[in-house]
């Protein structure tokens, strides 16, 4: 699932007009990165959750097939329902097991081919090193397991597997994700690891010239 529903309020004004995940990176669509990158590894059957200017995103993806994806669509309306609403509203199209989940306004060279989709617990999250806009980092990794607490901290990628019961008596509507995985931490079940490679938040008009600089370069 590529998490493509919000607004991009810190992208404005550039997100007045068109949604964040299309948004032109080295002279293509962010949101494409992502699916090029996936379909390079097999993984071809694609979500999106959309809802700003989804009509948009849905005429310039289509079914997925021009990028050798086959795309479903998850509409969130009338407004975007958070990352922990948006996944759990997408639930019937994901399956009963576990899947991976992508922010789709994060740029990455993370190999998706070593994303397992066979976690012993209810998630799996990729960690990088904390950006400067983010200097206190979200979570804690040790012994490949990821805790709520303790130091060194790292930031979450935006990037993880997760398996359905993770939602288990959660109700319909918009509600963030990370209460749950915080709750999860507790009883032991978020595996981790700590990607070292490139990773850039696109959160804002900034960070998106960056990216073309170093893309272009």
């Amino acid at each position: 699932m590529i998490l493509a529903a919000g607004r991009g309020e810190r992208m404005r004004p550039l997100t007045d007009q068109l949604p964040k995940p299309l948004l032109p990176v080295a002279g293509r669509p962010l949101i494409e990165h992502h699916i090029t990158a996936l379909v390079a590894v097999g993984l071809r059957e694609l979500v999106i959750n959309i809802s700003y200017r989804a009509e948009q995103i849905r005429e310039a993806l289509g079914d997925g097939s021009r990028l050798g994806a086959a795309i479903r669509y998850s509409l969130e309306q009338p407004s975007a329902l958070e990352t922990g609403g948006g996944i759990h509203r997408a639930l019937p199209l994901l399956g009963p097991g576990p899947f991976a989940v992508i922010n789709g306004d994060v740029w990455t060279d993370y190999d998706f081919a070593g994303l397992s989709k066979r976690t012993d617990g209810l998630a799996h999250l990729v960690l990088v090193d904390n950006p400067e806009h983010h200097p206190a980092g979200d979570f804690h990794l040790a012994a490949g397991k990821v805790l709520a607490s303790g130091e060194p901290r790292l930031t979450f990628s935006g990037i993880g597997v997760y398996r359905p019961e993770l939602f288990a008596g959660c109700q319909p509507g918009a509600f963030p994700l990370a209460p749950l995985l915080r709750e999860a931490m507790g009883q032991g079940g978020v595996s981790g690891e700590h990607h070292q490679g490139a990773w850039i938040d696109v959160g804002t008009p900034a960070r998106l010239r960056e990216l073309n600089v170093r893309l272009s370069g």
